[in-house]
Order: C-alpha cells, then sequence, then structure tokens
C-alpha cells in the first residue's frame, strides 16, 4: 500500500507539472528567438498567436498579434496550434482524472478497485497528450533549425540568429513529464491492480465455499433443537 500511495504521489507531480508546462508554452510567445547579432538593438519573440519585440535598452516590449485563425498562415503554425491545443486537453483531463483516483481523495472510498482504474485511464491520457505535444514542439524546433541552416547554406547573412524560445523547451518538458506520469500509472499500477484483485477473487472464493457449510449446520440444528419432552410439554399446554 506504501509503495502504490508514493506511486500515486509521484505520477500526480509530474502530472501536475507537465500540464501546467504544455498550457504555458501553447499560449506564450518565445517560441523562436530571432536575435539581431548585428546592431544589438532588440530581440524579437515569436509565439503561435502572437510576436513580441522587445528593447534592449529600455526593456520596452510591443507584441502584435496575428490575424484571425480562420486566415491563411502557414502549415507549421497551424499545426502547432492544433497538436498542442490537443496536448493541453487530454492532459487536462488525465490530471484531473487522477486526482481523483488517489487514495487520499474521499471519492468512492469504498471502490479501491475502481479507483485503481481511475488512475490507469489517466495514465492512458496522459501517455496520449504527451505524443501531439512532443511532436508539435519537436516538429517546431526542427523547422527553426532548417530555417536557420537554409540563410547559412545560401550564404544570406541578415544579422539575425534564430534560436529555440523558452515557450518550445517548456513544451518539450510538459511532453516528457506526461509520457513519464503516464507511464508510472500504467505500467507500476496495473500490477498493484492484479494483486488487488487477485485477493478480492480469493475472499471472494472462500467466502462462497463456506457459505453451503454454514447452511447446512444450520439446517442440521434446527430439528434437533426440539426434543421429544419439549413436544410433549407442547401437546399439554395446548390440551
Amino acid at each position: 500500500a506504501g509503495m502504490r500511495f508514493f506511486l500515486q504521489y509521484v505520477g500526480c507531480f509530474f502530472a501536475f507539472f507537465s500540464t501546467g508546462f504544455l498550457i504555458a508554452s501553447t499560449w506564450t510567445d518565445c517560441w523562436m528567438v530571432n536575435a539581431d547579432d548585428s546592431l544589438e538593438v532588440s530581440t524579437k519573440c515569436r509565439g503561435l498567436w502572437w510576436e513580441c519585440v522587445t528593447n534592449v535598452f529600455d526593456g520596452i516590449q510591443t507584441c502584435d498579434e496575428y490575424d484571425s485563425i480562420f486566415a491563411e498562415h502557414p502549415v507549421k503554425l497551424v499545426l502547432t496550434r492544433a497538436m498542442m491545443i490537443t496536448a493541453d486537453i487530454l492532459a487536462g483531463f488525465g490530471f484531473l482524472f487522477l486526482v481523483l483516483g488517489l487514495d487520499c481523495v474521499k471519492f468512492l472510498p469504498d471502490e479501491p478497485l475502481i479507483k485503481l482504474r481511475i488512475c490507469l485511464v489517466s495514465g492512458v491520457m496522459l501517455l496520449i497528450a504527451g505524443l501531439p505535444g512532443i511532436t508539435g514542439s519537436v516538429w517546431y524546433a526542427v523547422d527553426v533549425y532548417v530555417e536557420r541552416s537554409s540563410l547559412v547554406f545560401h550564404n544570406v547573412f541578415l544579422g539575425i540568429q534564430y534560436k529555440f524560445g523558452w515557450s518550445c523547451w517548456l513544451g518539450m518538458a510538459g511532453s516528457l513529464g506526461c509520457f513519464l506520469s503516464g507511464a508510472l500509472l500504467t505500467c507500476c499500477m496495473y500490477l498493484f491492480r492484479e494483486t488487488s484483485s487477485g485477493r478480492l477473487h480469493s475472499a471472494y472464493s472462500l467466502e462462497k465455499g463456506y457459505s453451503p457449510a454454514r447452511t447446512i449446520v444450520t439446517n442440521v440444528h434446527l430439528p434437533s433443537s426440539q426434543t421429544a419432552t419439549a413436544k410433549m410439554y407442547a401437546v399439554d399446554t395446548r390440551v
């Protein structure tokens, strides 16, 4: 039981921070950094929804939102948005299910097997959430690297250095955390589910085996409780 509690709390810890990292990476504005190396005047951060320019000297930041989501955008931007939003939704529901499945939460306290199944479902959802999260963040990072390498290959120097932003790193970290928490909840908790179900099955079989004997003993002792003297006394009383 102690190991089961430990695995639940470790999985909940990673699921909490992984979900937070995924949501923060989706709605922040620094997936790609364009640093002006020639003048060192400003730094531009591109996100999935807007891009911001920060003045190096006074720290003033100006942000411009992209056009409507129905406007034509690059395929990289649209697919990354879709995958990150999918990862956010799955990770959020996985974390909520995990909270309900914790033994310290007073939800279905008399149904330990159901709570273990809830933990298993949350683990599967976290594993699935890590897939679009890592795909979207790594694909965006690879595209940034390809864009930077193409300029170097064509000997084009614009005085701009393309780098991965901290939002992209948050997306990768959140996805890896979802994989880790999901693996803990699915693989390790499955073993506990098999052990608990085996104990309940054996207890039920034992109780079922004793129930006929209990019935037989009851039926045997009922007639013997009435002796011949008691019957005669009952007849004399009625008379």
